[in-house]
């Protein structure tokens, strides 16, 4: 049974092409941030080996290992009334959150290309779920690769394999930061803070 939602905050999709070549180049240092925190060389101060994967991750409409949906990508569908949706946030679910945790955190990335779409953080660790394309009034979003502080649909290039990672992390406390905060400062704060996490794992069609 999930709790009763705070009162959310809607924003509207906005399609973006897959970032150039400079763009990616610019989002290194951010992507190792994101090695450190989703990758097996967890670096959390407290913790030994590697950081628990107790958090269970889900969709109801996205399954692991199988293709993004198009409505979750710059591509977009057309709806029934003929209006195309494109760019919108997936819904998430998730369980296991260790007792202890102070707040939670997402992270959607990929990490063949360092590109980091969607970070929100301080989530109220009673919340189990994400609503598709919104997010909790009192969440914060940070920016992302494109350096825009919202989700940016991925634009998978045709016959090429992209892996689409929706982690959720457990933190002993939010990180103190305010909506907008640069990438790496955020990453690097959610591993200082990450007590266990959980990956649900989408990829291009």
């Amino acid at each position: 049974m999930f709790p009763v939602l705070p009162s959310t905050r809607i924003p509207a999709p906005r399609p973006v092409r897959r970032a150039s070549a400079a763009t990616r180049a610019g989002a290194v240092a951010a992507g190792a941030a994101v090695v450190a925190t989703t990758g097996c060389g967890m670096f959390t101060p407290g913790l030994s080996g590697e950081m628990p994967d107790d958090i269970t991750v889900t969709s109801p409409l996205m399954q692991e290992g199988q293709p993004l949906p198009e409505v979750y990508t710059c591509e977009g569908v057309e709806s029934e009334d003929g209006a195309e949706i494109a760019g919108a946030s997936p819904p998430l679910s998730w369980s296991g959150m260790p007792e202890g945790a102070g707040s939670t955190a997402l992270v959607v990335d990929d990490p063949s290309e360092a590109t980091v779409f969607w970070v929100v953080h301080d989530l109220d660790p009673q919340l189990v779920e994400l609503r598709q394309n919104t997010i909790p009034t009192d969440a914060k979003q940070a920016q992302n690769s494109a350096g825009e502080a919202e989700y940016t649909a991925p634009c998978p290039e045709e016959d090429a394999l992209y892996e689409y990672r929706f982690t959720v992390y457990a933190l002993e406390e939010g990180l103190g930061l305010p909506d907008g905060a640069e990438l790496e400062t955020t990453l690097e704060a959610i591993s200082e803070r990450a007590i266990a996490r959980g990956t649900l794992v989408a990829e291009s069609d």
